[in-house]
């Protein structure tokens, strides 16, 4: 069951919002390398507002996350892209319904 999730928020710079959607995108090869993340989701929130959510069984898998190759990408991009640091936080889960 999860029960861990991180909530990433991303404010891209002026005239880079495609490009942070397009590496948001890129990204899912990524995520499909981490066997601890269950649920990714990109999302846009806003013109220029971006966002991740992901959910995680174990808090070692959370923090196995927050150290791989997803993280280092958008850090390694970051300056280019986002007008300020992403907000990251940490997230517990206190319901989670499987609906179709």
């Amino acid at each position: 069951m999860v029960k861990y999730a991180l909530l990433a928020r991303l404010e891209a710079k002026p005239g880079k919002e495609k490009e942070v959607a397009e590496f948001l995108k890129s990204a899912i090869p990524l995520v499909a390398e981490e066997a601890g993340t269950i649920h990714w989701f990109a999302l846009q929130l806003g013109p220029s507002t971006f966002g991740i959510f992901d959910t995680f069984e174990q808090e070692d898998d959370r923090k196995a996350h927050l150290t791989g190759k997803i993280a280092q990408a958008l850090m390694a991009n970051a300056a280019a892209l986002l007008a300020k640091d992403p907000v990251i936080e940490q997230v517990d889960l206190l319901a989670v319904a499987p609906f179709k």
